[in-house]
């Protein structure tokens, strides 16, 4: 069965670091990309950064370039959000996914960094930054 399992939350004062981490498990296509989303208390979810499994090709938030960094462990199957200059407004359930690339169409790997097509979802990871 296909999993996805975050981990790596908690509670962090502003300015500070943490790095999650999305342990994937049981899915048979191997061009796909996975993303980070996250939910805050009363808002929408979102996305925050995605990363392609076929070349390592990497997209992010406008919220968050310059602070987080989205890679990849092969050995692990597992994928990494480091979150660095935390605010508070980063506070939210941070969540794994993964949308499937192939057959690869032009704009497979567009669609994807538009936060659309994520059909596969973690249990999410609490993130709290306080002052």
């Amino acid at each position: 069965e296909a999993q996805l399992v975050e981990s790596g939350g908690g509670l962090v004062q502003a300015g500070g670091s943490l790095r999650l981490s999305c342990a994937a498990s049981g899915f048979s296509f191997d061009d796909y990309a996975i993303g980070w989303f996250r939910q805050a208390p009363g808002k929408e979810r979102e996305g925050v950064s995605c990363i392609s499994s076929s070349d390592g090709t990497t997209h992010y938030a406008d919220s968050v370039k310059g602070r987080f960094t989205i890679s990849s462990d092969n050995a692990k199957n597992t994928v990494y959000l480091q979150m660095n200059s935390l605010k508070l407004e980063d506070t939210a359930v941070y969540y794994c996914a993964v949308v499937n690339l192939g057959p690869r169409g032009p704009d497979k790997w567009t669609i994807a960094t538009m936060w659309m097509g994520y059909d596969y979802w973690g249990q999410g990871t609490q993130v709290t930054v306080s002052s």
